[in-house]
C-alpha cells in the first residue's frame, strides 16, 4: 500500500505526516512523538469509534489522503534533569549472589528435597512458611539454655542443644531457604522433628527406609512446639513496657470454643443435672466428611456438634451427651482440617474417604460464632462488602463514561454528528409551558472522578472502623470481620494415609514496592510445591483440589483474615 498525507490537530497546532497503512497504531505515535515531544503512552489519538490501540493494524482506519485526525496529551512534566545519577548503584542479576537472587521480589521460593518420604513434612513446611508474622518472630528467636546447664555438643555426645531445638531448627531452616532458589535438604529440622517426636522416624514395613506420615500430624506437632517456646509481645496488655509474653500461636493461630455439654437422656434433667458450659482453645477446626458432606460448610456444622459417652453423676451410669461448640474467638490465620482418614479395622491401616468437599477461597465463619461475637463480627463484614461493591461501581461507571466521551469525541474529530444529541441553536426560545432550558452535556475530568471516588470511599473506610469492637480492635492477633481468604493447601494424593504423595500450594504475595513499603495487587496466582520443583499456577488449579478420587485433594486449608482497608488507604 502507498504511504496516505494526513493531518494531525494538537493544541491547536496542524502536523502534516505520512501514514504508512502497513505498520500499527504504535509506530504512528512514535512519529507524532518526534513532532510534538507527547511520548506514545501519554497520547490519545481519536478515530471513528474511540481510540487509536498500538496493536491496531493502520489499514484498517480507512485513513483518506489529508483526512485530519486529533491528538490528546501532554509531555510528562520535565524533571529538571534527565541524566540524573542514579542514587543507588545498579546491580544486575549475573552479578548478584545466590542469596541476593533468591531475596528479589518475584523470584522463586526453594523448594525441599525428598529424603525419603519426607513430602509430607515438604508440604506442611512450605504451607507454614507463608505465614510472614512466623518468620519475622523467628529471626527474633533464641533458644532458653539447658536446665541443667550441660550441653550434649559440649561433652562430644552429637548435635548441640541448639540443633534438636525444634524451633530452631525451623528458624535456621527458613533461613536457609529464603537464600537459594534450589530445592533444599531439610536434614536438621528433619533430625530435629524424629528426635522430638520418634513417630516420625518409623521405618517402612517392606524394611526400605522410613515409613510414609500423616501432614496433618506433622503440623500439629511443628505447632504444638511453636506453642510451647515462640513467644512475642501482648500488645492488648498495656504499653511497650507492660506488654507480656504471650505465645505466637496463642496470638495469631489459636481460636476459643465457646462449649455445652448437655445429657441427652431426659431423666438426668429431670432429676436436675445441668448443662456444663466451658472454654477450650482450639488450634483448628474438623471438617467430618460423611455422605451427605457436599461443602466445607456442612463438615465444620458437623464437627461443632458431637456425642460423647460418660458418666451420669445423677443417673450413676454411663450415658450419651451431647456437646455443641460456637466460636468465641476467631485468630488472624485459621486452620482447616478435613477428616479424610480414619482407621480402617479390616485392613489394618489409615484408609481415605474420598469424597468432593469443595471449599471456598473466601471464608465467611459469621454463622459458626457465639451470638456474643456474631454481633460484632455482622457489622464490620457488611460495611467491607458495601465499600467493595462501592468500589466496584464507582470504577465501572468511570469507564462507562470515559467509553461514552472518547467515542463523541473521535465522532467529532470525524465529522460525525448526531443530531439528536446536539444543543439546540436557541433553547429559550423553543421551549414552553415552563420547560427547563437545554444545557451542554459537561463530562467530569479523570481527575474529577478520582477525587470523588476517593470521597466516597474515605468516608466508608472511616465509617468501617468506627464499627469495630473496641476490645477486639486491641486485639491485633484476631480476624474482626469474619472473613478470611485462603492463603494456603496441602493436598494428598492416593488411597491411604501411609502411603500417597503430599504437595502444598501457597499463594503467591503481591510485588512490595521498596519506596512506599506497600504491596500492590495480587495476580492470583499460587507456587505449587511439589518437593524441590516449585512452579506456578492459575487460581483454576485450586478448585480442582476438592477430591473426589485418588487424585489431589486438600487436606489441610490455611485462611488469613481478609486485610481491612485503613482510613490512609493501606490495607491492615
Amino acid at each position: 500500500m502507498s504511504i496516505i498525507p494526513v493531518t494531525v490537530k494538537h493544541q491547536g497546532k496542524k502536523y502534516d505526516i505520512e501514514l504508512d497503512p502497513t505498520s500499527t497504531g504504535e509506530v504512528f505515535k512514535f512519529q507524532l512523538y518526534s513532532l510534538t515531544g507527547v511520548e506514545p503512552e501519554r497520547q490519545k489519538i481519536l478515530v471513528k469509534g474511540g481510540q487509536l490501540k498500538d496493536d491496531t493494524e493502520l489499514s484498517k482506519l480507512g485513513a483518506k489522503p489529508g483526512q485530519t485526525f486529533m491528538m490528546l496529551g501532554t509531555p510528562a512534566p520535565a524533571s529538571g534533569n534527565d541524566l540524573d545519577r542514579p542514587k543507588e548503584k545498579i546491580k544486575f542479576m549475573e552479578d548478584m549472589t545466590e542469596a541476593e537472587q533468591a531475596q528479589q521480589e518475584g523470584a522463586t521460593p526453594a523448594g525441599l528435597q525428598n529424603l525419603g518420604n519426607t513430602c509430607y513434612l515438604n508440604s506442611t513446611l512450605q504451607t507454614l512458611r507463608s505465614v510472614p508474622e512466623l518468620q519475622q518472630e523467628l529471626l527474633k528467636y533464641t533458644p532458653a539454655p539447658p536446665t541443667t546447664g550441660i550441653s550434649l555438643g559440649n561433652l562430644g555426645l552429637g548435635a548441640s542443644s541448639s540443633a534438636l531445638d525444634l524451633t530452631s531448627s525451623l528458624r535456621d531452616l527458613y533461613k536457609q531457604m529464603s537464600e537459594t532458589q534450589e530445592g533444599f535438604p531439610p536434614l536438621l529440622f528433619l533430625s530435629a522433628l524424629r528426635n522430638r517426636y520418634p513417630q516420625f522416624a518409623q521405618r517402612s514395613k517392606t524394611g526400605h527406609g522410613y515409613a510414609q506420615q500423616d501432614a496433618e500430624e506433622a503440623w500439629s506437632q511443628i505447632i504444638s512446639q511453636l506453642r510451647q517456646n515462640l513467644k512475642v509481645k501482648d500488645a492488648a496488655t498495656g504499653s511497650s513496657s507492660e506488654q507480656k509474653d504471650i505465645s505466637f500461636v496463642d496470638k495469631y493461630m489459636a481460636g476459643r470454643f465457646a462449649s455445652t455439654l448437655e445429657c441427652d437422656d431426659q431423666s438426668a434433667r429431670d432429676m436436675g443435672e445441668e448443662a456444663v458450659r466451658s472454654e477450650d482453645p482450639f488450634l483448628k477446626l474438623d471438617c467430618h466428611i460423611s455422605g451427605t458432606t457436599n461443602h466445607l460448610r456442612d463438615g465444620i456444622l458437623a464437627a461443632l456438634e458431637e456425642k460423647i459417652e460418660k458418666r451420669s453423676a445423677v443417673l450413676d451410669r454411663d450415658v450419651m451427651y451431647t456437646k455443641k461448640s460456637r466460636i468465641a474467638r476467631l485468630p488472624k490465620y485459621l486452620t482447616v482440617h478435613f477428616v479424610r482418614f480414619f482407621w480402617k479395622r479390616e485392613a489394618q491401616k489409615k484408609a481415605k474417604i474420598m469424597r468432593k468437599v469443595t471449599f471456598p477461597h473466601e471464608l465467611d465463619v459469621v454463622e459458626f460464632c457465639t451470638d456474643e461475637l456474631r454481633s460484632t463480627l455482622i457489622p464490620v463484614r457488611d460495611k467491607v462488602r458495601e465499600i467493595r461493591k462501592e468500589v466496584e461501581d464507582v470504577e465501572r461507571t468511570r469507564k462507562r463514561q470515559k467509553r461514552i466521551h472518547d467515542k463523541e469525541e473521535a465522532d467529532k474529530a470525524a465529522g460525525i454528528t448526531d443530531s439528536a444529541s446536539e444543543p439546540k441553536k436557541d433553547s429559550k426560545a423553543s421551549t414552553s409551558g415552563g420547560d427547563a432550558e437545554m444545557t451542554d452535556v459537561s463530562y467530569k475530568t479523570d481527575a474529577e472522578i478520582e477525587a470523588e471516588k476517593a470521597a466516597s470511599i474515605l468516608a466508608a473506610k472511616k465509617e468501617l472502623h468506627a464499627l469495630i469492637n473496641p476490645d477486639l480492635a486491641e486485639d491485633d492477633g484476631a480476624n474482626k470481620s469474619g472473613l478470611y481468604e485462603l492463603r494456603g493447601v496441602v493436598t494428598h494424593q492416593g488411597a491411604s494415609a501411609d502411603s500417597g504423595h503430599y504437595t502444598s500450594y501457597v499463594k503467591k504475595q503481591a510485588i512490595l514496592d521498596p519506596k512506599t513499603g506497600e504491596r500492590g495487587e495480587e495476580d492470583g496466582k499460587w507456587w505449587w510445591f511439589n518437593d524441590d520443583k516449585v512452579s506456578e499456577v492459575d487460581s483454576d488449579k485450586i478448585d480442582t483440589l476438592s477430591g473426589g478420587g485418588e487424585s489431589h485433594s486438600a487436606l489441610i486449608l490455611l485462611y488469613r483474615a481478609i486485610s481491612l482497608p485503613s482510613v490512609d488507604g493501606v490495607d491492615e
